[in-house]
């Protein structure tokens, strides 16, 4: 028997100001989304910003429903928004912001996996890595340089 070690190293930035001014400003973005998020059920906001290569950003935040699996996170909600509108845009960076309306978020919260999965999918696509940035609703940040990282097995069109 082999056994498989897998090492993900992701980068721990103190806070916001800590980035570059392009990111600063998309992780506003994703601060702005989270604002809007419709989270009646859980309480929980979720912002989410994506830089295109084109220079666009396209947002999306948390969508709940009363029928639970009908809701979509807001990672999905962007990325299935760039993908309808921008086709054949590539994903250069992500930023993600969460808190809870019920008590302070500081600790950085990453895609769930249903994300990384989606996310996975345009990685694939695009043949380069998207990098991802993600926070609470304040404090540290940390930087993903590719789904891979946070998804190491990933499953893709080469399984089918």
């Amino acid at each position: 028997m082999k056994k498989l070690k897998i090492e993900t190293e992701l980068d721990v930035f103190e806070s916001v100001s800590e980035l570059s001014e392009d990111i600063q400003q998309l992780m506003d973005k994703a601060h702005e989304a989270r604002k809007n998020a419709y989270a009646p059920y859980s309480h929980f906001q979720v912002g989410a910003a994506i830089l295109l290569d084109s220079g666009e950003v396209v947002t999306g935040n948390n969508q709940e429903n009363a029928a639970f699996p009908s809701g979509l996170c807001a990672e999905r909600v962007a990325a299935f928004h760039a993908g309808a509108t921008y086709p054949n845009a590539k994903f250069t960076a992500m930023a993600l912001t969460a808190g809870s309306l019920k008590q302070e978020t500081k600790v950085p919260i990453p895609p769930c996996g249903a994300c990384r999965q989606s996310l996975a999918e345009y990685e694939v696509k695009q043949e380069a890595p998207i990098p991802i940035y993600f926070m609470g609703a304040s404090g540290k940040v940390v930087k993903a340089q590719s789904v891979k990282d946070l998804l190491p097995l990933i499953f893709d069109h080469s399984y089918l």
